[in-house]
């Protein structure tokens, strides 16, 4: 266990991985459940944010391959998430902002009110007391106006299991909304690059102005 709760960030407890730093995050803060909270899509310059939250009640051998989602391919990702979601030993929840409230609130605000919608939704799920509930949030700010204990966690997802598994999660739901923008404006390409500013993806913003999913406020989109 950790001495204190000043040194649970620093990483997982032990060489057997996510899950026991999970529960060293509850036996610490005398919680019984943890909710892990993260965040996908901050980066491009099209689409919405999408946050992911994750509790496990039982871990599961499988769950071994879970990872921080960047460190997984997309054929990998996408066999986690369908195990993640016919599995009975955990439950997921996901919300968004769009690209308009990105450009409304920010992005770090646009993140913040993803997740916290995210953890409302995934607590409306489970029959149980919020005040059960510890919340990890991934990266150094904590969720904004919402009355549960949280934690933030740099690098967050390499470190929790949940953390990690809602990284996955909204990492999939995001790149497979960005496959169907696709469908309604094909010249950008949104299925290959998922909206992220590569050279081909600035090159048609400059031919073709903006389309209804790209993100005003962010450089090169500025206008």
């Amino acid at each position: 266990m950790l001495q204190n709760k000043s040194d649970i960030a620093k990483g997982p407890l032990t060489k057997e991985g996510l899950f026991f730093f999970d529960d060293s995050l509850k036996n610490n803060f005398s919680k019984k459940y943890l909710i892990g909270v993260d965040e996908v899509g901050r980066g491009p310059l099209a689409g919405p944010v999408v946050a992911g939250a994750c509790v496990i009640f039982n871990y599961e051998p499988w769950m071994s391959e879970i990872n921080d989602s960047k460190k997984l391919t997309a054929s990998k990702r996408n066999d986690i998430f369908r195990k993640m979601i016919t599995s009975k030993s955990l439950k997921l929840s996901f919300s968004y902002c769009d690209n308009n409230e990105i450009d409304n609130l920010n992005i770090l605000n646009a993140s913040l009110c993803a997740m916290k919608k995210a953890v409302i939704r995934l607590l409306n799920y489970l029959n149980e007391d919020p005040k059960n509930f510890l919340i990890a949030v991934d990266g150094n700010k904590k969720i904004k106006d919402i009355s549960l204990e949280q934690l933030s966690i740099v690098k967050g997802d390499s470190k929790s299991l949940a953390i990690a598994a809602a990284s996955i999660f909204a990492k999939v739901i995001r790149d497979r909304w960005m496959d169907i923008i696709h469908l309604s404006a094909p010249v950008y390409d949104f299925k290959k690059h998922k909206g992220y500013p590569t050279k081909y993806h600035t090159d048609m913003i400059k031919k073709y102005g903006l389309s209804p999913y790209h993100r005003k406020s962010f450089s090169p989109c500025k206008i």
